[in-house]
């Protein structure tokens, strides 16, 4: 088996860069293969860095076709927090907003509708992310029914789950997760892979022809060790599984053979041990939480994988505000929209 050149990497924190500046929350990157980037923004929107380094705030409006209650208007224009992104086929941006509980559709101009805000007939819940596959069926996540995420953070709360909406509509296709957090197929979108952030570990699913799930299993490491709250994932084309742990500022691999390897720890330990001690014992509170994060990405959120050859690593997070990215020694696997823009 070709050796995989992950194992001799080791990242040169001098030569990581940034890109961007006075982003808010840019928690969610997508890279398109002009080497443009779109990242969440809590200033109400997704910013489009545009090559040349030159950006746009691109903030969600109305559209015609978006009716809704005037609590909704309010409850939409204030506390909107745009976190996981997909593109559309047609190069909309697909938004889960953390803020408004809902799967949102904005045009690249700021027309914004919903798309999704119950499911069998109840609220959904804390909308994270969201994925399209080349079936152009979308997967989203939802990491729990609490209204305040933060009351979330216990280790025994499962009730996180995912939805597949199709042309048949949204179903429910897997739950009982602990935080469900960001989502990937592999390369033949044979197996699914899913976060879980209290859960401190990934879990993995085979998909059926139906797009089913099946065979729930961890995947890696049963609990991925101190500060072990995973939040994005993304795959390299060898087949390594990248991740990040958000409140531990962590950037790990799962090696294809279902080793782990530790590429940057930006933590401060005492803050991170104080944070387990807390969870552990169902006692997080906003103090403790807010403490942690620090590095070149704070609250170390997402790992996104994109220049013209996909070898560049770009790092998303909650409190940083610009973009911190390094060259990598394998390029990325390329997402749906990836293939139908180049």
């Amino acid at each position: 088996m070709k050796e995989n050149p992950i194992r001799n990497f080791h990242i040169d924190k001098t030569k990581i860069n940034f890109i961007g500046k006075d982003l808010q929350r840019p928690e969610c990157i997508l890279a398109e293969p002009d080497g443009g980037l779109w990242a969440a923004d809590a200033h109400g929107g997704v910013m489009h860095i545009r090559p040349d380094g030159s950006q746009e705030l691109i903030t969600q409006k109305r559209s015609s076709d978006f009716t809704q209650s005037a609590s909704d208007v309010d409850r939409f224009t204030k506390g909107t927090l745009p976190n996981g992104l997909a593109f559309a086929e047609n190069g909309d941006i697909l938004i889960s907003n953390f803020g408004t509980d809902c799967l949102e559709v904005m045009k690249r101009t700021g027309e914004t509708k919903v798309l999704m805000d119950t499911v069998d007939g109840k609220p959904i819940g804390k909308v994270n992310f969201v994925l399209r596959d080349s079936k152009n069926r979308l997967w989203i996540t939802v990491t729990t029914r609490v209204k305040n995420w933060i009351d979330a953070l216990v280790p025994d709360l499962d009730d996180g789950y995912i939805i597949r909406l199709d042309e048949l509509g949204p179903h429910i296709v897997a739950d009982g997760f602990h935080f469900t957090n960001e989502v990937r197929f592999d390369k033949d979108e044979e197996f699914f892979y899913v976060v879980e952030t209290t859960g401190g570990r990934i879990l993995r699913f085979r998909v059926d022809e139906k797009g089913e799930l099946r065979n729930r299993e961890i995947y890696g490491p049963s609990h991925l060790g101190a500060g072990a709250y995973p939040d994005g994932i993304a795959f390299d084309a060898f087949g390594n599984l990248w991740g990040t742990m958000v409140y531990s500022d962590k950037l790990f691999v799962i090696t294809p053979d279902g080793e782990f390897i530790l590429l940057l720890d930006e933590g401060d330990p005492e803050k991170v041990r104080r944070l387990d001690e807390a969870f552990y014992r169902k006692g997080v509170t906003s103090d403790i939480l807010f403490e942690t994060g620090q590095g070149i990405a704070p609250w170390m959120a997402s790992v996104t994988f994109g220049g013209p050859d996909l070898s560049t690593v770009y790092i998303g997070s909650l409190k940083e505000t610009r973009i911190p990215y390094f060259k990598s020694p394998v390029p990325g696997l390329p997402m749906v929209h990836w293939k139908h823009q180049k």
